[in-house]
């Protein structure tokens, strides 16, 4: 069965031959590649009772590995059981427009940071107010930034509890099982917070042009912030689970999730990788898509996260309103 290891060594000097990489990337590139294999080390194992003996190549450990996520993933199954509460729970995902996406990948970490604080914010904000649900709630954020078909698509997948910590009464008020907050009012919200946030960004000089290398103009700025106003932030509710033990199960999938896991991985044929996905604008059908060796690698690494920045965010009945760095939180 052909994986992402195979793929990488059979068209990573075509692909560096073409494409430019950032050290991040590069590292993620080698980390995979080498990964479980003699040039990592390892370890022999002998049985005492019947003399059999192994030896065992060390894993990479990288978090983009999809060899190296089962361990962690089911750590972070056993920490996050004593964060849960016996109560029905809501799947949000909150959505920039893909008009932003090329400012995003050239400045991943302060807009990555942005979309999670603003959708954090928002889900906040709004179930305090009494006309929603009037209390405090905690929350679980994942950033992911890939589609079915390893295109560029920021997003952030939300489980929040359905009832929170009343701010009158201080006694745990529930919602509906079967509504939340209108995904309307979401995204207007979401939207407001977000270009708040991009115009503090700007303002500070944060925000960098990929094609130059500065900060983007005043006369950029001002039309992106029109287009903007005018654009849906497209904010979708999930169904919602009924117990603690699907949450988990479910959280499961999208805590240590790559860009691309080996089961989808068809073959190489040609001088190019065979994968399925799912075109979820046809009804989710499993379909099947091809690309070049060098292609499939270039739309992978796009995925890299920046050293040392958590996807995903662990935010537990904070007083917090509007700056979720206050936020008691945990990062992978």
């Amino acid at each position: 069965m052909v994986n992402l290891q195979d793929i990488f060594n059979a068209f990573t000097d075509d692909y560096i031959k073409k494409h430019k990489s950032s050290l991040q990337q590069f590292k993620v590139l080698n980390s995979i590649s080498n990964c479980r294999t003699s040039k990592l080390g390892g370890h022999a194992n002998s049985c005492d009772n019947c003399g059999n003996f192994s030896i065992a190549y060390n894993s990479c450990r990288d978090r983009h590995c999809p060899m190296c996520q089962s361990i962690k993933r089911e750590k972070w199954r056993v920490d996050r059981n004593s964060d849960l509460l016996n109560t029905h729970y809501f799947h949000i995902v909150f959505t920039v427009p893909d008009t932003l996406n090329a400012l995003f990948y050239h400045n991943q970490s302060i807009l990555y940071s942005l979309l999670m604080k603003s959708a954090a914010n928002t889900l906040l904000q709004l179930c305090r107010e009494d006309e929603h649900l009037g209390a405090q709630i905690g929350l679980t954020g994942i950033l992911h930034t890939w589609g079915q078909t390893l295109s560029y698509h920021p997003h952030v997948h939300f489980i929040v509890p359905g009832g929170g910590l009343c701010l009158k009464t201080n006694k745990f008020k529930t919602t509906s099982k079967k509504f939340f907050i209108h995904v309307n009012v979401m995204s207007g919200r979401f939207r407001k917070l977000f270009i708040k946030g991009f115009e503090a960004l700007y303002s500070a000089n944060q925000i960098i042009d990929g094609n130059t290398g500065k900060p983007i103009s005043q006369a950029y700025f001002n039309r992106l912030k029109i287009s903007l106003s005018k654009k849906n932030f497209v904010v979708f509710a999930k169904d919602n689970f009924d117990s603690p033990t699907h949450v988990i199960k479910y959280l499961c999938q999208y805590t240590h999730r790559v860009a691309i896991s080996n089961h989808r991985i068809l073959g190489i044929t040609g001088g190019k990788v065979t994968f399925k996905y799912k075109d979820y604008k046809d009804k989710g059908k499993i379909k099947t898509m091809s690309l070049k060796g060098d292609e499939f690698i270039r739309r992978f690494l796009m995925h890299v996260l920046p050293n040392r920045f958590g996807k995903s965010d662990i935010m537990v009945f904070s007083l917090a309103e509007t700056d979720p760095r206050s936020l008691h939180s945990a990062s992978e």
